[in-house]
């Protein structure tokens, strides 16, 4: 049977993927592609996370794509209207009919001897194994693992009475209102629930064992609003969007430089919304600088409201044990509970968890370093979208599109049919992220590294990778490329390595 065939595959139907899709779309026109999308459905993470008042915790000016500009009242929007700002986008452009729903990418090899990788991707309902191949792979599955959160054991949690959800495989027939509700976490999953679960609950309870710092801002952008009366919808859009990027690097730039002065700031905010005798110092203040992990974001202050008013309350303590009703704390407090919600965070994956084999031989993602946070040492024609940890991901995520389709033009051009990136000598390790959020560091071991000199670089500033990659010479003496055609007359390597030139 002849299997079919693509220029570009792109993995995954989410945020990323359908953007990757359009900029292929617009700046390649004649590249034959398909999204394989493990899932039945469009949306990616705005698809799969179904808990209560699930949101951006960016701002969707950033969040929203470069190419169509976010229209709706919210800044900080909820996620079924993102997702159908998605589905929107793909089906105004007509990639939803490119995308191949329950396609699983289970593994992935490359031949060198054809230029071609091969998929197998598995039906998620039939079992079945598809097999593509293609050109070039363009992946875009996120960093977290779909099959299930990070979900710690704890003592005595068979003796719990109630029920214990996972945020990420939350049940659509939950009934809490009127019931005692514990969420165990402090990230942005448990700021999110604490508020909209106090709506109906009897009272929510944040059990943490460790502060996060938390910042509020309005649900809406009134300036951006005011924008929209005056200019055009594109030109409104542009100006909000790079509005928030400059003040997004210019507080993370004063976090990392004068940590102290940011760390006080925040905290007295937050001491303003939860009135003087809250206590903020045990409850919302962290022993890491802004920044050494994501801040959390709440629209219009709601978590600090629900805490003011009562519905909700905050617990600092560790877990001793669950009980038959509720959880027993190493101080001594026992908090009654009808439902627990285990916000204790994401498990990361490489790729979407995809097995990569190049020429036989498997990649092992802990041993290669990355290439200006997009590509991987001695792994070809393969691009990879992964996002800001101090930003929007589709920021990157735009960025990440504008080198693949300028990457696959200059590779038409010259006709060559395979580009790798070749270190030429060794690279000092470094983590692939400066993060010492648990999610991270659980999965440090798993995750690719940077090198100790550019272009090995990983940036976390826009600005930087507009010009490391919407203007970087991709003649840079690192990109190595070859061609099939032209080997039968010139096996010479040298022939197919570019000049070296200025980084």
């Amino acid at each position: 049977m002849t299997q079919e065939h693509f220029d570009v595959l792109i993995i995954g139907a989410g945020l990323s993927g359908i953007g990757a899709a359009y900029h292929l779309q617009e700046k390649c026109p004649g590249k034959s592609y398909a999204i394989l999308e493990g899932r039945d459905a469009i949306g990616g993470t705005w698809d799969l996370f179904r808990y209560p008042g699930i949101r951006s915790d960016s701002d969707m000016f950033t969040l929203g794509y470069i190419f169509k500009p976010w229209t709706e009242r919210k800044a900080i929007a909820d996620g079924p209207s993102i997702l159908r700002y998605i589905n929107e986008t793909a089906r105004e452009n007509g990639i939803d009919k490119q995308i191949r729903f329950n396609h699983l990418v289970k593994r992935a090899s490359w031949d060198s001897e054809t230029a071609t990788w091969t998929i197998e991707a598995e039906d998620a309902v039939s079992g079945v194994i598809h097999r593509l191949s293609c050109s070039f792979l363009y992946t875009c599955a996120g960093y977290y693992s779909y099959e299930g959160g990070h979900r710690p054991s704890f003592p005595g949690e068979e003796s719990f009475s109630g029920q214990i959800v996972h945020p990420q495989a939350w049940p659509e027939d939950l009934d809490y209102a009127g019931k005692k509700v514990v969420v165990i976490g402090s990230g942005a999953t448990a700021v999110t629930l604490v508020p909209e679960m106090a709506k109906t609950a009897e009272h929510v309870t944040m059990l943490q064992r460790s502060p996060t710092y938390v910042v509020s801002r309005p649900a809406e952008d009134s300036t951006a609003i005011q924008l929209r009366k005056w200019l055009p919808g594109k030109w409104a859009y542009g100006v909000t969007r790079w509005r928030n990027i400059l003040f997004q690097m210019f507080f993370f730039n004063m976090a990392r430089k004068r940590p102290a002065k940011v760390k006080k700031r925040i905290l007295d905010m937050a001491q303003e919304q939860l009135g003087p005798d809250f206590d903020v110092e045990t409850h919302f203040t962290p022993t890491y600088n802004p920044w050494d992990q994501r801040l959390c974001l709440v629209p219009d202050g709601d978590l600090f409201q629900a805490l003011k008013s009562g519905s909700a309350s905050v617990v600092t303590d560790h877990i001793e044990r669950f009980s038959e009703n509720g959880i027993e704390l190493k101080s001594g407090e026992h908090l009654d509970a009808d439902i627990i919600v285990t916000a204790t965070g994401l498990k990361l994956n490489f790729l979407g968890g995809i097995d990569l084999v190049v020429d036989g031989q498997a990649v092992q993602p802990g041993e290669i370093h990355g290439y200006r946070g997009i590509m991987f040492e001695n792994v070809p024609n393969l691009v990879s979208t992964f996002g800001y940890t101090n930003a929007s991901w589709t920021l990157k995520a735009d960025l990440t599109a504008d080198f693949t389709t300028r990457l696959l033009r200059f590779m038409d051009k010259k006709d060559y049919d395979e580009v790798r990136p070749e270190a030429g000598e060794p690279l000092g390790d470094q983590p692939w992220l400066d993060f010492s959020s648990g999610y991270v560091q659980r999965a440090s071991e798993n995750l690719p590294k940077q090198g100790d000199r550019m272009p090995w670089r990983l940036h976390q500033n826009y600005v930087k990778d507009i010009f490391a990659l919407r203007h970087a010479n991709l003649e840079d003496g690192v990109l190595v490329f070859r061609s099939r055609r032209s080997e039968s007359e010139d096996t010479s390597d040298d022939s197919l390595r570019p000049p070296v030139a200025a980084q």
